[in-house]
């Protein structure tokens, strides 16, 4: 039981410090942020991406992507960002017991949501820069 009363505490600050925000990326990121003309920094405070930008504003904008692709055509190769409205990992927890005898069980699962993660919006750079932004319509 003391097991589960560390373990809980120490995943619980494990996924705050996971989610993160424009705001507090910005923050991280503030004096390459503000060296960005007015325009940029709005959109990236809004926690978009617009044609034109560096995979740095992207990073600041949206934070990491969940998956990232290549692809090659005639003449080029793009580098795909893929996010998704599932973040991971996701935690479970469960607790246990039995009435035959006096066990009790605990256990943990992780999961990544594999490829069924519902996928929000694609950046595709040509270049080192965006050239792309396709989001999904519901």
């Amino acid at each position: 039981m003391r097991t589960i009363q560390l373990l809980i505490p120490a995943l619980s600050a494990a996924l705050l410090v996971a989610c993160s925000t424009p705001a507090s990326r910005i923050e991280d990121q503030k004096s390459v942020y503000s060296s960005y003309p007015p325009e940029v920094q709005q959109t990236i405070a809004a926690g978009k991406v617009a044609v034109g930008f560096t995979p740095e504003q992207a990073l600041i904008a949206l934070g990491a992507p969940r998956r990232k692709y290549s692809r090659k055509t005639e003449g080029e190769t793009e580098e795909i960002w893929s996010y998704s409205e599932k973040r991971g990992p996701a935690f479970g927890f469960g607790i246990g017991g039995g009435s035959f005898g006096s066990g009790v069980g605990g256990g943990v699962s992780v999961s990544t949501f594999g490829s069924d993660a519902d996928e929000k919006l694609r950046v595709v750079f040509v270049n080192g820069k965006v050239s792309a932004v396709e989001e999904s319509v519901k």
